[in-house]
């Protein structure tokens, strides 16, 4: 698909969220060290980013570090906090000049006190912006999103102020850390692997799966073009019959 044809596409997608996976198996097929393939992922997010602005997308989500990423070697670990240190420093004021809305889902309990300030700092500063809502998922996991909502949830119930029957569909998800933004109709994966890894649960019930062989560190406009343009030819029913 031509570049004029998906920014003319009607039914581009107005979210895409993004399971970045490939950064280790990009390094070791090149004798590198795992944490240039993450570096080099860091430079795909930048592409990504611009070919969403370029593209009409409304939202990103991308999958930084999951929950359970912690079990990593301690080393990775440290070199992945390190890079996204650098991110927060050096990505945002360029950020906010494109009109990105930066913001970050998940567990920011585990994560550096310096860290969550950089966090906090850039959602601060961007947050009047609605070219693009830019959300990092960062010590994330889809099951433990759901919990926690079901205790916040349960506490509304316990302090009086929700009924047990008054919970919906609706409630729930107004709860939910991304309720401020729509679900993605397109979740794409990279690296070949076919699996969404507590991903985003309850808000990709819906979604459009595509699953890319190339790896992380390769992606760019034209892989999200390519998904696109495969989302665009689905027939998205939502449970109807076909006419």
């Amino acid at each position: 698909m031509a570049e004029s044809d998906a920014e003319q596409q009607p039914n581009t997608p107005r979210h895409v969220a993004i399971i970045m996976d490939g950064n280790g198996r990009w390094a070791r097929a090149r004798g590198l060290p795992r944490t240039i393939g993450h570096q080099r992922g860091a430079e795909a997010v930048r592409r990504t980013v611009e070919a969403s602005l370029e593209l009409g997308i409304g939202y990103l989500t991308l999958f930084g570090f999951s929950s359970e990423n912690w079990k990593r070697p301690k080393t990775e670990v440290l070199d992945l906090m390190g890079l996204l240190r650098r991110y927060l420093k050096s990505e945002i004021a360029e950020l906010h000049e494109k009109g990105v809305r930066f913001r970050v889902i998940g567990d920011r309990g585990r994560l550096d006190r310096d860290i969550v300030n950089l966090i906090e700092q850039a959602e601060r500063l961007t947050g009047g912006n609605r070219d693009l809502v830019l959300t990092i998922a960062l010590s994330y996991g889809g099951r433990d999103e759901i919990a926690g909502t079901a205790r916040k949830l349960a506490q509304l119930v316990a302090d009086g102020a929700l009924q047990p029957e008054q919970i919906s569909e609706q409630v729930f998800a107004e709860q939910l850390e991304t309720a401020d933004i729509p679900d993605p109709e397109l979740l794409i994966r990279t690296s070949g692997e076919k699996r969404i890894s507590n991903f985003m649960l309850w808000q990709c019930a819906y979604s459009e799966y595509v699953f890319m062989q190339t790896l992380w560190p390769d992606f760019g406009k034209d892989q999200m073009i390519e998904a696109i343009d495969e989302f665009c030819q689905r027939d998205r029913r939502f449970g109807a019959a076909v006419g």
